[in-house]
C-alpha cells in the first residue's frame, strides 16, 4: 500500500504524519516548531521522515499558514514565525534532503482539502470551509480540488473588509472579517470594553449571563460572520459552509446560530441551499489534507 507524509507547520508546534492510501493516519510525531530557524526547523522534519515507517512513499504535502507563494514552495509572509522563513526555499530544500516530491499548501485550504475528502463534505462536489479561531482562514474545494484563483491568493480572507472603520487587529485592514469574528477579536474587543477574560468563550459565557457589552460583541461576531457567509454563497454557491476552529467548535450553538443568520440574509431562491455545519474532524485535518495533496501531487520514491 502507497503511503504518504503529512506535514503542519505552526508557530506552535510542527506534526509530521505517515498516512495510507485509505487516509488513515497511521503515526504522528509533534515537536516545538524552532520557529526563529528555518534550516534548523527542515533538519527536524527530515528526521522525523526518516524515522516513520513507510513503504512506497508517495510525496509530502505541508500545511503552512498563508499568504504563501505556491510557484517557488516559499511563505511570503505569517506572523507566527520569524522573518527569515520569510523566503526561504521550505520546498527545494525539504525535496534536496528527503528525495521526495514535496507541495506546499495554505493550511486553510488543506484543511478544507480533508474536509471535502473525509470529513463533512465527502459526498459534495462543492465545498467551502471556514477556521475561526486564533484568525480566520477560508478554503474552497471543488470536485476534491483546491480553487486557488489567479496567484494562489484565493480564500486569503482576513483582511476581507466586511465593516466601514470597523476593528483592527495587527496588520489586518480595518473591519476586516477577522478583526470582528475572529478568537482574537473577540477576546480583544472584550478586553477593550473593560471585561476580564481569557478566551472568546468567557465572552460568550458573559453574554449568556446578561452583559450587554459582551452580548453586543457577540452578535457582532456572529451576524458579521453571517454577512461575510452570504457573499460566498453569492460568489462561490458551495453546496455545504463547514466551521472549524475553537470559536465554532467549542461555543454551544454558534454554526446553528450562524446558520440562521445567513438564511435571513439569502436571496429567497438561495435559502434552501443554505447548509452551514460544524467540522467533526479534529486538529489533524491540515494533516490528512496534506497527506491527500502529497498523493494527488508526488510520485513513489
Amino acid at each position: 500500500m502507497k503511503h504518504a507524509i503529512g506535514i503542519d507547520v505552526g508557530g506552535t508546534n510542527t506534526r509530521v504524519a505517515l498516512v495510507d492510501e485509505d487516509m488513515n493516519l497511521l503515526e504522528r510525531i509533534q515537536f516545538p516548531t524552532p520557529a526563529e530557524d528555518p534550516v534548523a526547523a527542515i533538519g527536524k522534519i527530515a528526521e522525523a521522515i526518516d524515522s516513520l515507517e513507510g513503504e512506497d512513499l508517495a510525496g509530502i504535502g505541508i500545511s503552512c499558514p498563508g499568504p504563501l507563494d505556491l510557484k517557488k514552495g516559499q511563505i511570503i509572509v505569517t506572523p507566527n514565525l520569524d522573518p527569515r522563513w520569510f523566503g526561504y526555499p521550505l520546498v527545494g530544500e525539504l525535496s534536496a534532503r528527503t528525495g521526495l516530491a514535496v507541495t506546499l499548501e495554505n493550511d486553510a485550504n488543506l484543511a478544507t482539502l480533508a474536509e471535502a475528502v473525509v470529513g463533512e463534505g465527502r459526498d459534495k462536489r462543492y465545498v467551502q470551509f471556514l477556521t475561526i479561531s486564533t484568525g480566520l482562514g477560508s478554503g474552497f474545494v471543488v470536485d476534491k480540488k483546491i480553487y486557488q484563483g489567479a496567484h494562489g491568493f484565493a480564500n486569503e480572507v482576513a483582511s476581507a473588509c466586511m465593516w466601514q472603520d470597523g476593528p483592527q487587529s495587527g496588520v489586518l485592514a480595518p473591519g476586516g472579517i477577522e478583526a470582528i469574528s475572529s478568537g482574537t477579536a473577540i477576546t480583544h474587543r472584550a478586553r477593550q470594553a473593560g471585561l476580564t477574560v481569557a478566551h472568546a468563550g468567557e465572552v460568550n459565557d458573559l453574554a449568556l449571563e446578561g452583559s450587554p457589552a459582551a452580548q453586543s460583541i457577540m452578535a457582532d461576531a456572529k451576524n458579521y460572520l453571517a454577512n461575510f457567509i452570504g457573499v460566498i454563497y453569492a460568489i462561490n454557491d458551495p453546496e455545504i459552509v463547514i466551521l472549524g476552529g475553537s470559536v465554532a467548535l467549542k461555543i454551544p450553538g454558534f454554526a446553528e446560530e450562524v446558520e440562521a443568520l445567513v438564511r435571513e440574509k439569502a436571496l429567497p431562491a438561495v435559502r434552501p441551499y443554505v447548509h452551514v455545519v460544524r467540522s467533526t474532524l479534529n486538529e489533524d485535518s491540515g494533516l490528512l489534507g496534506a497527506a491527500y495533496l502529497a498523493f494527488s501531487n508526488g510520485s513513489a520514491r
